[in-house]
């Protein structure tokens, strides 16, 4: 059981360095990874042009379980957007920039499959 959680912790970190670097080559600033605070973790937070972006990213191996992408819950999305609320807050904006959630997914195989969602919620 233990390999299981450590296969999924490197899985799930293979798959941001993934989404990172995409995010980077597609022009957006990377200004935080795993941000933490009481709200829980928001994986990349970017800057796309005037957009401040929280993006969640899911790594999956296969799509027999479903795919990443089908994994966002209505529970999910009110966490990030809490974790989006913290997030502006402590950074002390006064008037909050455009904002937009997006989602990579990733099914990684021999040949990884990246898909960049904008504007999940």
């Amino acid at each position: 059981m233990k390999d299981r959680g450590r296969n999924r912790i490197a899985l799930g970190q293979l798959g941001e360095s993934l989404a990172l670097a995409y995010l980077e080559r597609a022009g957006l600033k990377v200004l935080k990874q795993n941000y933490r605070c009481p709200k829980g973790e928001m994986d990349i937070v970017a800057q796309d042009g005037e957009w401040i972006v929280f993006v969640e990213v899911r790594t999956k191996t296969s799509g027999s379980m479903g795919y990443a992408e089908e994994s966002i819950t209505a529970k999910k999305v009110q966490r990030l957007r809490n974790i989006a609320k913290y997030y502006l807050l402590e950074k002390g904006y006064v008037e909050w920039p455009p904002l937009r959630f997006d989602l990579i997914a990733i099914l990684y195989r021999q040949e990884s499959e990246i898909k960049w969602i904008q504007g999940i919620l």
